[in-house]
């Protein structure tokens, strides 16, 4: 009988040892959660705000978990902490979501959090974007400043110089490089690209990013368009040149010497290199960028109505009290230098107000197609619907939920269409 009894109490040591090991390994495992439907995080006032995942077990036993959902504002102000379990058996899966009410049109930031204290993963959703407002603050004097700079570019002569590239030519279209003054008798440089077939041609005028490094059209390709990009002031082509420093901050201290005057100038002289081209269709003057050059296009389209529509793709430079609030670029560099030169915030965003997107939305006349991308958090997209949401003339936009600082491959097509 002891022998048999010794037996027994083995047994149920050996068992209650593999139980202990399954379930510790159990409790270690977690689970993979993905969003099942990613592209489907723009929600409208007729739905009910439900975002859909997937859980996935690789485990050899069930696993079960607290999965919580964090919702902040887009500047990081906590709205909900939503939690479950979620069980999946070994090697499966499982479907679970989280459905909730968002309180104002605009952007949240979602944070998927497993067993509480493991990070899963980051997105953003967005909530009735074109109900976004953001009320220009412009100065009494804005149209007149700007009326004014216009006046002084005027008197610079351009004294367009071009020079053939034939080594980046093809047979479908010539290239060459162009220079010419702008405001403050500044040079610029940029590439331009026209059919070699005779006629009159539409023209497409791209502006760069931030700090982008040049590129050039391709010259095989888009054979009945003219296009033109431009450097502006110390950017690009022109950066060996550049005297500006960070250009963001450059002349903070006023209006006059902030550096986009001279920069907004430069697209207004691209404008008028290509309309005083023989071979471009002056009716058919199109513009685009992306980034700071998504910026562009609209402020171009504000000063000059020679443009027939307008591109911008995830733009910047709009809704400076917000922008600072959302993300830390441009912020913590112009805080930098605001403090450098003792600068007030009043006199700050006073400056910054003559050249933020959203005071010149309501001059544009154009159509207008922007791009957005749900994910970005350099332009985010609170920003880019301050300006747009201001536009009085025909427009329309495509958000792309998966896309950070980028739009994705069907902006293309959807600009063409445009």
């Amino acid at each position: 009988m002891n022998i048999k009894r010794l037996f027994l109490v083995f047994i149920v040591l050996i068992a209650s040892t593999t139980f202990d090991v399954s379930a510790q390994d159990a409790k270690n495992k977690m689970l993979d959660v993905e969003l099942l439907q990613p592209e489907k995080l723009m929600f409208y006032s007729s739905q009910t705000p439900e975002i859909r995942f997937v859980a996935k077990n690789t485990a050899n036993s069930l696993v079960s978990q607290q999965i919580t959902l964090q919702i902040d504002t887009d500047k990081k102000i906590r709205l909900y902490s939503l939690s479950q379990q979620v069980t999946v058996n070994a090697n499966d899966s499982a479907m679970f979501s989280f459905s909730f009410t968002l309180p104002n049109p605009g952007f949240y930031r979602c944070t998927l959090w497993l067993g509480g204290a493991v990070e899963s993963r980051k997105f953003n959703i967005g909530y009735e974007p074109e109900a976004i407002v953001s009320l220009p603050d412009s100065q009494p004097d804005f149209d007149d400043f700007w009326q004014t700079t216009l006046g002084e570019l005027a008197a610079v002569a351009p004294k367009y110089t071009l020079i053939a590239l034939p080594e980046h030519s093809s047979g479908k279209r010539k290239m060459y490089r162009v220079t010419m003054k702008s405001f403050g008798n500044v040079e610029i440089v940029g590439y331009y690209c026209v059919p070699t077939v005779q006629g009159k041609h539409p023209v497409i005028v791209s502006y760069m990013g931030y700090g982008s490094k040049p590129w050039m059209p391709d010259a095989d390709g888009n054979p009945d368009h003219a296009e033109f990009i431009l450097s502006v002031r110390g950017q690009g082509l022109n950066q060996s040149s550049n005297i500006y420093g960070d250009w963001i901050t450059y002349g903070l201290q006023s209006k006059e010497a902030y550096y986009y005057r001279g920069a907004f100038m430069d697209l207004i002289r691209a404008i008028d290199f290509v309309a005083s081209r023989e071979e471009v269709d002056g009716r058919n003057i199109f513009v685009e960028g992306g980034s700071q050059g998504g910026a562009f296009p609209l402020i171009a389209c504000a000063l000059d109505n020679r443009i027939a529509a307008a591109a911008p793709f995830i733009p910047s430079l709009s809704d400076y009290p917000d922008y600072f609030d959302i993300v830390d670029w441009p912020a913590n560099s112009i805080r930098k230098k605001q403090a450098e030169m003792e600068i007030s915030d009043k006199q700050l965003y006073e400056t910054l107000s003559y050249f933020d997107v959203k005071n010149f939305a309501r001059r544009i006349t154009c159509p207008i197609i922007m791009g957005v991308g749900l994910q970005d958090e350099v332009c985010p997209p609170h920003t880019n619907f301050a300006g747009y949401n201001l536009i009085r003339s025909p427009k329309e936009y495509h958000i792309f939920p998966l896309s950070g600082h980028d739009v994705g491959p069907e902006w293309w097509q959807y600009r063409s269409t445009f």
